[in-house]
């Protein structure tokens, strides 16, 4: 029997990335990987970048009430002071908040993704809880925040 749309992690991890390419790495120019920590991703030339966010699809529970937990790493280099860190932090925090609904959650739409025709809109996850790190600072120099985000959705298991 196949899982319905709602319950399969393909459309789950489809959605997300979906959401934040077409969004910090689209819209606002930032650099952005998956799935691989703090890793420094490389632009044209071989040449790490400065500044850049990495997303973390971290423990998911499937249930009516789902929840997908992210791990969201901010990070910069050649930051005195950890200046262009906090706006990176604000910039990212912007697409996890949203201050134009009363209750202050962000909807992240949900699809039905497809490899070879138009995604269909499921419905959303609910940001029900951010946190954020304090700054920090790896061992190569690379100054860093995690934000930890909480989604939930409903979902047929």
């Amino acid at each position: 029997m196949a899982l319905d749309p709602t319950a399969r992690t393909s459309n789950i991890k489809d959605s997300l990335k979906k959401y934040f390419v077409d969004n910090i790495a689209r819209a606002e120019g930032k650099k952005l990987t998956f799935d691989k920590a703090m890793s420094v991703p490389r632009i044209q030339g071989n040449v790490p970048a400065d500044e850049w966010v990495s997303i973390g699809m971290e423990d998911l529970t499937l249930d009516t009430l789902s929840t997908q937990y992210l791990t969201v790493f901010c990070c910069t280099r050649k930051d005195p002071e950890y200046y262009r860190l906090a706006q990176l932090t604000d910039l990212v925090m912007g697409y996890l908040t949203d201050s134009t609904t009363t209750d202050g959650l962000k909807r992240i739409p949900l699809y039905r993704s497809y490899p070879d025709q138009a995604w269909t809109l499921l419905g959303a996850f609910l940001v029900t809880d951010t946190m954020i790190s304090p700054e920090m600072e790896a061992t190569d120099e690379t100054k860093f925040r995690m934000i930890t985000a909480t989604l939930q959705w409903a979902a047929k298991v």
